[in-house]
């Protein structure tokens, strides 16, 4: 069933009022969910290499326990390393035939921070594994070339991306970008970014508030932190203006929370160095971003197995559909798919659009929108393969 009906709405950019948040890659939120991925990747590509098809799993639990650190302007030391334990389900053997999920996750894991943690020692850091064996009911569910569910559930999806929304994701991503980190190796790769938009006298005011880890060997003293994080904040402004555009005032404040020397000093530009932890699903959405002004949905993408797993599966198809609806003209569309456990993967229970747009144009592009649903659910296995590629979401 696939249902189309028309939103009365106001469209976000047009609304008085908007806010949104990114956690950057280094956060302990996307941090976790970065590993997992990166450990259902790897389990697929072995499980291909070794069988022709991908076997169930579900590694979607894992969390980071902050260690401790003593850090001062120049360096520092580790006190206690972090703590990284990995959780969830993964098929483990086959007939006589052993996969060493143990040894996969831990490596994954390793290979995962070693690319987006550049000050991250690997002493800093210690790795546990509790994945098990999977369910023999849920592993049946993954076998056909048009898998069925593996749940009863909801996913959501919206396009497109607000102007707040596009500047507080492209931000982050800039200042985290190797090219920035090469001109300003003090910033570290623990960006957070609160975006908020509001309307006063006929301009949109973006204002963007960041908190981003330094990293203590290029930081001299205080008064160079000082003047490192002006830079920072007036780069990120310049980077701010030029993705929202010069229709609206751009407000950027780095580090509120610094009082005197007690400032964001780290080791590693990481925050996990020093008691912050992370949890897996706790952090950003299929798109990037928590947005709780849109439709969200609480399920979480990264580490659920890329074949039948609703709650990674179609989170992203929800959103490539919402963006195709919104290519053939509508202003703003929501996407709303749900499953049932045991159908076929490519006919959801109920598949629906609201469409922010003239009643007459959904009319006429009714049969259009209908294609976009049928063209992503049927395409399905294809995006297995673009999951195993890391070419799907972003963290």
């Amino acid at each position: 069933m696939i249902g189309i009906n028309r939103l009365n709405a106001i469209p976000i950019d047009l609304r008085n009022f908007e806010i949104v948040e990114r956690k950057g890659l280094g956060h302990p939120d996307t941090l976790t969910d970065g590993i997992i991925e990166e450990i259902s990747r790897q389990l697929s590509i072995e499980y291909l290499d070794y069988f022709g098809k991908i076997l169930h799993h579900n590694v979607d639990k894992a969390m980071i326990t902050g260690g401790a650190t003593h850090v001062e302007f120049g360096g520092g030391h580790f006190l206690k390393p972090i703590e990284i334990t990995l959780s969830g389900r993964a098929t483990s053997q086959i007939g006589s035939t052993i996969i060493p999920v143990t040894q996969i996750a831990i490596k994954a894991t390793h290979a995962y921070l070693k690319k987006v943690a550049r000050n991250l020692g690997e002493y800093d850091y210690v790795v546990e594994s509790k994945i098990s064996q999977g369910s023999r009911s849920l592993t049946s569910l993954v076998g056909p070339k048009m898998p069925r569910s593996n749940d009863t559930s909801i996913c959501v999806g919206y396009a497109p991306l607000s102007v707040l929304e596009r500047t507080v994701l492209n931000t982050e991503k800039e200042l985290n970008s190797s090219s920035f980190k090469a001109k300003y190796p003090e910033v570290g790769e623990d960006i957070k970014i609160m975006g908020c938009r509001s309307r006063a006298g006929g301009r949109d005011t973006i204002e963007l508030t960041i908190a981003a880890a330094f990293v203590s060997k290029h930081i001299k003293s205080l008064e160079d932190y000082i003047s490192k994080k002006e830079r920072l904040r007036d780069n990120a402004k310049k980077i701010a203006e030029r993705i929202a555009g010069s229709e609206y005032e751009i407000i950027v404040n780095v580090n509120t929370a610094d009082k005197g020397d007690n400032v964001y000093l780290t080791l590693t530009g990481l925050s996990c160095e020093m008691g912050d932890d992370g949890s897996a699903g706790r952090g950003n959405r299929a798109n990037g971003l928590i947005s709780p002004m849109r439709i969200m949905t609480m399920e979480a993408v990264a580490g659920k197995n890329p074949v039948s797993h609703i709650g990674k599966i179609y989170s992203v198809v929800a959103n490539r559909i919402a963006n195709d609806i919104c290519e053939l003209g509508a202003q703003e569309c929501n996407v709303y798919l749900q499953s049932k456990i045991g159908h076929p993967i490519n006919k959801p229970a109920a598949a629906i659009a609201d469409v922010v747009w003239d009643e007459e144009k959904i009319k006429k592009n009714e049969y259009k929108i209908k294609s976009v649903f049928n063209e992503h659910l049927d395409s399905i296995p294809e995006l297995t393969n673009e999951f195993i590629k890391g070419r799907v979401f972003e963290l």
